[in-house]
């Protein structure tokens, strides 16, 4: 199941939260949820070079307002000269995709570890194929920086005709551990797709940083290592 399912769904109220908060009652769920849509496609094709992590939607009844959050690892790009970025782009949704029925209020947030975002990675190794650098390169640099970062696990997969090959392969690169059916393991996945000139490359990434204990669990896990610190101690000195 969990190498099946998309990583962040499988642990949606779990560890993970909604990409989407808002309530709607029946005859409306439906333009809402094209709306949602509609806007991620827009952002991630107009802020294909800011590498956006995230995008969080929330909507406001009273005052008819979208609240969106982008979350991206190089906000300059998105904000421009004095907020000029971000007045350009709520105009730009108001009126391409809300038909300026609603405002759209934008806010942007910085992605402090970029190396740990599996989004900005795997769209790095997307614009390397792009420009012509060789699939492995990338993605062992990619691999090492995400290494450094203090990951404790990586998967890289990349599928296409790499190289340019007549026939379409996979390739994936691997280190440490990647716990897919724990539901407590913390671990970031995204997809990105790069256009070379033999078709698309689809470059899967998966980071596990870790598991998202509550604070019972971390005491019961100190305790255990304390215990195991004891007995190493013990058989040492015996």
């Amino acid at each position: 199941m969990g190498q099946k399912i998309h990583p962040k769904n499988h642990r949606l109220g779990i560890i993970e939260d909604w990409a989407s908060k808002w309530f709607a009652p029946k005859e409306l769920f439906r333009s809402y949820l094209k709306q949602d849509v509609q806007i991620r496609r827009f952002l991630l094709k107009k802020l294909r070079e800011a590498r956006v992590d995230n995008i969080s939607i929330e909507r406001s009844g009273k005052d008819n307002e979208i609240i969106i959050n982008i979350y991206t690892a190089k906000p300059g790009m998105v904000i421009g000269r004095g907020g000029q970025g971000i007045e350009e782009l709520s105009k730009e949704i108001e009126k391409s995709v809300l038909k300026n029925e609603i405002k759209a209020k934008v806010n942007i947030h910085e992605v402090r570890q970029a190396s740990l975002s599996s989004a900005n990675m795997s769209q790095g190794i997307g614009s390397d194929i792009e420009r012509r650098i060789p699939y492995r390169r990338s993605a062992k640099q990619a691999l090492e920086n995400i290494k450094k970062a203090g990951a404790k696990g990586v998967k890289i997969q990349i599928k296409g005709r790499l190289n340019g090959a007549e026939i379409a392969r996979c390739e994936t690169m691997n280190w440490g551990s990647v716990p897919l059916h724990t539901l407590r393991a913390n671990i970031d996945y995204a997809h990105t797709e790069a256009d070379t000139t033999y078709g698309k490359i689809g470059i899967g990434v998966w980071i596990y940083k870790g598991e998202v204990l509550d604070s019972e669990d971390k005491k019961e896990k100190e305790g255990s290592e304390d215990v195991l610190k004891e007995i190493k101690k013990i058989t040492s000195k015996a």
